[in-house]
């Protein structure tokens, strides 16, 4: 949610000589970062509640560079750096990556973008600012162990991004990741498509994604050793393919905001060489009660399917968030999250947490923000 970030820039002007003659190129680097942290209380976790501090909710603890050289023409080189961090411990996230959340370098022009390296894929582009975890709660408001990505809980490396320039509110993009499996170029390959528009106060955005071998290709919300998603990791485990269609909504009134989204997610072959199904659908609202205060509502409802047994489990979920602004860059937040599980599911399980003992949970969080 690298949109929400205020950023501090410092400048270059950097010289270049030629042999035949000397150049004069205008470069700029952007610093830019946010700092979170809080409690977060959850009921329910594995039959035991838990008060943890946790970093990174609603917006994840990073700090990022940005750079542009101007080549001339209207053509410029860009890139962009980004690091998650945890800012309890010091260490680093996504794996321990140091530039985990992106990498990225490219062209921009009049055509638009064309970048390569580890990227956000094109539901997040698209989808997620249109959603109440890209806009107010971050991972837990996410829809079911964020089954559809909506919440970035995957970066796809090795990819390439084509992105539009805007032609009269409507833009698209295309996405492609080559795998990285020797001689086997579809392996683990990813691929992607989107469109949005926008015009004043109405926001609209779908995409396409598909995923070839899921846990091996993006390493979303998988089981480990030391974490289980009961919602669909074994599913992810055994799938051929993830494919994940969203498509998202928002209209801006005055001081209040409405969203909406629904997503289509299958996993082939995910459960005894059968496929796994999930839909999803949210709503909810903003009001900025005043320009530092806000407070928000949402609902979102997951069914899934799975062939092989003709199971059909459900989940309920309701979240309520408010913020109160300090300054400009700092902000204090709480937010709730109850989570009901029902049909043929029987555990509940918010995004971040491990699953309950039960087919309910219930999580809050108290937090404060700081964005430069």
């Amino acid at each position: 949610m690298k949109h929400l970030l205020s950023k501090a820039s410092f400048h270059m002007i950097a010289l270049l000589g030629l042999s035949t003659g000397i150049a004069h190129a205008q470069s700029s680097v952007t610093l830019y970062g946010a700092a979170d942290d809080g409690l977060s209380y959850a009921n329910n976790q594995g039959g035991k509640s838990s008060l943890q501090a946790v970093s990174g909710m609603p917006t994840g603890s990073r700090w990022g560079l940005t750079g542009v050289e101007d080549l001339g023409g209207g053509l410029q080189t860009i890139f962009t750096l980004e690091n998650g961090f945890d800012l309890n411990t010091g260490e680093l996230g996504q794996g321990g990556r140091l530039f985990g959340r992106q990498a990225f370098m490219g062209l921009a022009g009049k055509f638009g973008t064309l970048t390569f390296g580890r990227q956000y894929d094109l539901v997040v582009d698209y989808v997620q600012p249109l959603a109440a975890n890209g806009t107010w709660g971050g991972a837990y408001f996410s829809h079911a162990e964020d089954v559809d990505n909506i919440n970035n809980s995957f970066v796809v490396d090795r990819s390439i991004k084509f992105a539009s320039t805007d032609y009269g509110g409507f833009r698209f993009s295309g996405m492609y990741s080559l795998g990285g499996v020797p001689g086997q170029y579809g392996e683990d390959q990813v691929w992607s498509v989107a469109a949005g528009y926008d015009s004043g106060p109405l926001h609209i955005g779908g995409a396409y994604l598909d995923i070839h071998n899921p846990e091996t290709a993006v390493q979303g919300n998988q089981n480990t050793p030391t974490f289980t998603n009961v919602i669909y990791g074994n599913y992810v485990a055994a799938a051929t393919s993830q494919k994940i269609a969203a498509l998202g909504a928002a209209y801006t009134i005055g001081k209040l905001k409405i969203l909406g989204n629904v997503s289509g997610v299958v996993f082939k072959d995910g459960s005894d060489g059968q496929d796994v199904s999930f839909g999803t659908a949210e709503a909810g609202a903003g009001w900025q009660i005043t320009p530092a205060t806000l407070v928000a509502a949402d609902y979102g409802y997951v069914a899934g399917k799975v062939d092989a047994t003709g199971q059909h489990p459900r989940y309920h979920q309701f979240n309520l968030f408010s913020s109160y602004s300090l300054s400009k860059r700092t902000t204090v937040y709480a937010l709730a999250v109850y989570q009901l599980a029902v049909g043929d599911a029987q555990q509940a399980q918010i995004t971040g947490f491990n699953a309950s003992s039960t087919n309910r949970q219930v999580a809050l969080r108290a937090g404060l923000q700081h964005v430069f």
